[in-house]
């Protein structure tokens, strides 16, 4: 008969509450608005890639991959990779290539040595920037950097060049007369006789 009580007050009994989720995770498919971070004490060498927004305070090496989403390097932060995001904000130092699906923003505290690939870039004054900046937004995040340079240049307009005589005078054609020029010897039509 114990046993049988046993039984009937297991089932009687409330079912555990159900975990709740930690604030900032994600649950059910479903990404949060809260940004993973990298500490200011925290090294990472290798390969960073995520679904999810990222602050970068410590230090990071390799490469860093976020093509949908916004890394911000924070003005503690020494990032020595090249980076693929949709925004890129730079606060801190960055030593490598940028790639900006959407907008790279180096603000007046960010410090940056490589290159820029963006269809938008903001350089704020006070920021400290070596290297080159493209904006061309066909090229930007693709695997092919070769495509531009296999671009077909654009015919240049032809331009006339004068003929020039053997003393680098140019010849004059009948052309270059102006329409409203006398014709035949101006004194005679100035003073209507003959010379």
């Amino acid at each position: 008969m114990l046993n049988k009580r046993r039984d009937t007050d297991s089932l009687t009994q409330a079912p555990p509450p159900a975990p709740q989720a930690a604030p900032g995770s994600v649950s059910a498919g479903r990404p949060s608005s809260a940004k993973a971070t990298i500490g200011p004490t925290i090294v990472i060498d290798g390969r960073v890639s995520g679904d999810e927004d990222m602050v970068i305070s410590g230090q990071c090496e390799g490469t860093i991959s976020l093509p949908k989403h916004t890394l911000t390097i924070q003005s503690g932060g020494h990032v020595r990779a090249d980076v693929v995001a949709n925004v890129v904000q730079i606060e801190g130092q960055v030593e490598g290539d940028v790639d900006g699906v959407d907008k790279v923003v180096l603000t007046a505290t960010g410090r940056m040595e490589g290159n820029i690939k963006a269809p938008r870039v903001i350089v704020n004054d006070g920021a400290k920037f070596k290297g080159s900046i493209d904006m061309d937004p066909e090229i930007v995040g693709s695997a092919k950097p070769q495509a531009a340079a296999t671009a077909q240049p654009q015919p240049q307009a032809a331009t006339a060049k004068p003929k020039l005589t053997g003393d680098g005078r140019p010849v004059q054609s009948p052309a270059a007369t102006p329409a409203s020029a006398p014709v035949g010897n101006p004194r005679k039509s100035q003073t209507g006789g003959s010379p």
